[in-house]
């Protein structure tokens, strides 16, 4: 293959093409379509390979076409080539619906956040069930999540989100790209979203004594100042 081959739609043999990852489709549908497809039939939707060494392919998007295209013995079918760029790979998969595109919820507009909880929500499985959609988007989108390294401090906004099933799932649809704290934060929110020795750390930066009694609630007082 050379550079121009990538983006074209070509005809391989199959046996010069590499599974990938496993589809998760059920056996049943893998089955019924090969028999509509037969051993002479024509993948009229492709799959999506790259390169891996001369004359040798992995499937990155599509694996349902593939295993539905083995199952039917074809001897070649037809493939769009990629490029072998990990964000390639990531956007395929998503087009496919192989997984499930991320949002970067460090910068995350009210109605994005909206739409990624109910996507999640609305899996027949999702251990989110009986969290409030609208008030787990409305702290969301007030939280300072710009400046969170992950998701945990969700499980303080009072969402009925613990660590664990639920705050796993929201990794599933979530990801962080954090800002640098600043060096001075008078936010009350922010400041009530960090841990007592973190404020206190802050306090003795700002050359603030009698620190060693102090509560939470207090430091934030001081620092608010």
């Amino acid at each position: 293959m050379s550079l121009s081959d990538v983006g074209n739609l070509m005809c391989l043999p199959f046996d010069e093409i590499e599974p990938g990852e496993p589809t998760e489709v059920h056996e049943y549908l893998i089955q019924a379509a090969a028999n509509q497809l037969g051993p002479q039939g024509r993948n009229w939707i492709p799959l999506v390979v790259k390169e891996i060494a001369p004359d040798q392919y992995q499937v990155i998007g599509n694996t349902f076409i593939y295993a539905v295209a083995a199952e039917a013995d074809l001897a070649e079918v037809w493939c769009i080539i990629a490029d072998d760029a990990p964000e390639t790979v990531a956007i395929t998969q998503a087009l496919a619906q192989e997984t499930a595109p991320k949002t970067n919820l460090s910068t995350a507009s009210r109605s994005e956040i909206s739409a990624a909880l109910d996507y999640l929500l609305s899996q027949p499985s999702s251990p989110l069930k009986g969290v409030s959609h609208a008030s787990l988007v409305a702290r969301l989108d007030a939280a300072p999540r710009q400046y969170w390294k992950n998701l945990q401090p969700i499980t303080k906004l009072g969402c009925r989100i613990t660590a664990g099933k639920k705050l796993k799932a929201l990794e599933q649809i979530f990801y962080l790209t954090p800002e640098p704290m600043p060096e001075v934060i008078t936010d009350r929110q922010l400041l009530e979203s960090l841990s007592t020795q973190q404020l206190k750390a802050m306090a003795q930066k700002r050359d603030i004594k009698g620190l060693s009694k102090l509560k939470k609630a207090d430091l934030v007082n001081l620092l608010v100042a």
